[in-house]
């Protein structure tokens, strides 16, 4: 199993939709709207890096008011 934390920044005012949003995502395990350079940050995971990459790309990165986003692997050193 991987994790990340996935950051994101948002259009001004749509950080609570986007939150909203993707928190009903499958594969995502929490997303908060947060200050700071950050709007929403995102707990997620998934079986393998290629099938992160695709939840990102294909479902979180979709979602409406989004403008950038940087994944963070978990990893256990």
């Amino acid at each position: 199993m991987v994790q990340a934390y996935i950051l994101i920044q948002t259009e001004v005012g749509k950080a609570s939709a986007v939150a909203d949003v993707i928190g009903s995502l499958p594969g995502v395990l929490q997303a908060e709207d947060v200050t700071g350079p950050y709007d929403v940050i995102v707990r997620a995971q998934a079986d393998t890096v290629d099938d992160l990459g695709r939840l990102v790309v294909a479902e979180v990165q979709k979602v409406d008011g989004i403008t950038r986003t940087l994944t963070c692997p978990v990893v256990h050193l």
